[in-house]
């Protein structure tokens, strides 16, 4: 009988511990295009029946839900560069920055931002220590999520001047959105009877 000294598994070769692209989404796809530069009778150049050459591209006419997607991006783009006269709120320290105005709030630490539109946000509340120049910013989701940030304010009296401008904005815009939700529910039962 024949016995083998040592371990019986192999050495992992493929997973995430040896490959972090193996992971999901860590890391882009690789292409698997080569990386010189291909000519025309190259026998590694890709096959002509899966490109299409870009004069054929543009001719192309689009779908219909590409061009109301392009539409909308260009909504988005002239409402976001058009200037609001109403109240806005920043306050930013070294690593946190939270940005409130008519679209919405942002919130962004170090390298991670995140972006809550009013029709999104369940309450907005603010906390200042007893001590300390830390302020305490939380985003409250109707999913039961919220999202606080500190900004660490220069002094402690910026505190009620933050408090009061985030109050105008969240007067401004968030109220407003409640007020005419329930103007159409009050409506939709009315006419319901």
């Amino acid at each position: 009988m024949e016995q083998r000294i040592g371990s019986g598994s192999q050495p992992l070769v493929e997973g995430a511990g040896f490959d972090p692209a193996f992971v999901p989404g860590l890391t882009p796809p690789a292409s698997a295009a080569p990386k010189g530069p291909q000519e025309k009778g190259d026998p590694v150049a890709a096959d002509p029946d899966e490109t299409v050459p870009e004069e054929a591209a543009a001719e192309e006419p689009k779908e219909p839900e590409e061009a109301d997607e392009a539409e909308d991006v260009q909504e988005d783009a002239a409402e976001d560069e058009a200037p609001v006269d109403g109240p806005v709120f920043e306050a930013a320290d070294r690593r946190a920055r939270i940005v409130a105005d008519h679209r919405g709030v942002r919130l962004c630490l170090d390298d991670q931002e995140c972006e809550f539109r009013w029709d999104e946000i369940a309450a907005v509340e603010t906390e200042s220590p007893r001590f300390g120049k830390r302020f305490t910013i939380t985003v409250h989701t109707p999913d039961r999520r919220w999202y606080p940030i500190e900004i660490e304010a220069t002094a402690r009296s910026r505190f009620t001047e933050w408090d009061e401008r985030l109050d105008a904005v969240l007067d401004a815009y968030f109220e407003e959105g409640a007020a005419e939700e329930a103007e159409a529910e009050s409506e939709a039962a009315a006419e319901k009877e």
